[in-house]
Order: structure tokens, then C-alpha cells, then sequence
């Protein structure tokens, strides 16, 4: 059983969202914290300047409260919105926070990802605590 539990969120329909949460519940100590994290991909700035500001606080506020509706389907779990690359970021995020397992939605590799490695086999290789994939 697991103690403190990372599930980063990836709203791409490739991805099960149902998966993670139903192997974070499974495999939570009593008490367990259990974080879900999304990571908005920061815009290049050639193309900022194209996005209304509005567009992407109101773009931050929907995934805040999608985050949050899926907390509430767990015990004593918070939705956390932080910007980056994902695969770096999810790995920064864990170092600083320490979770004793990651649980990753995973989909079937598609030759982009054999070319230049995906998020969940990024952090596969390089994180410091277990991972979960579920497929």
C-alpha cells in the first residue's frame, strides 16, 4: 500500500482517465494523499501573441475544475494545474514532492513516440519512486 500517490492527467481521449484513479484506490494506505497533476504545455512564444489572454485563464479554470471533480471521486485527493514540458515537469514535480508511486495512463505507441519517446516512457525511466502504467 501506498502512502502518497501521484496520477498525472492527460485529457487526451487516447488515455483513460478511469484506469489511474481505479489502480490509485486500490492501491492507497488509509489516509493516502493522492495528487492529480495536469500539465498545460507552455505556448511557444511565436504564438502567444495569437491566444487571448482570457482564452487561457479560462482554459486554466476548466481544467482546475475538471482536476477537482476528479479528486472528489477519491479520499483525500487535490487536483494540482502546473505548466511545462509534461515528462520533465511530472519528474520535478515528484522530486520535490517525493510520492511513492506514479500511476500513468499509457496508449498504444504510434511511430512519433518510437521516433521521439513518449510522456509515460519518459517517466518510466527516470523517476526515483515505482510507476504504475496501465494501458
Amino acid at each position: 500500500m501506498y502512502h502518497t500517490i501521484l496520477v498525472p492527467i492527460s485529457f487526451d481521449p487516447e488515455r483513460d482517465v478511469t484506469g489511474p484513479l481505479k489502480v490509485a484506490r486500490l492501491l492507497s494506505a488509509p489516509g493516502a494523499k493522492v495528487t492529480l497533476l495536469h500539465v498545460i504545455e507552455q505556448v511557444p512564444s511565436y504564438a502567444i501573441s495569437y491566444i487571448p489572454a482570457d482564452f487561457m485563464d479560462g482554459t486554466r479554470r476548466a481544467l482546475q475544475a475538471e482536476l477537482d471533480g476528479l479528486a472528489q471521486t477519491l479520499p483525500n485527493a487535490e487536483g494540482v494545474l502546473i505548466e511545462g514540458h509534461s515528462g520533465r515537469t511530472i519528474l520535478d514535480w515528484a522530486e520535490q514532492n517525493a510520492p511513492d508511486l506514479i500511476i500513468l495512463a499509457s496508449h498504444r505507441p504510434s511511430m512519433q513516440d518510437l521516433l521521439w519517446g513518449s510522456t509515460s516512457g519518459h517517466v518510466v525511466r527516470h523517476a526515483a519512486c515505482a510507476v504504475h502504467v496501465v494501458r
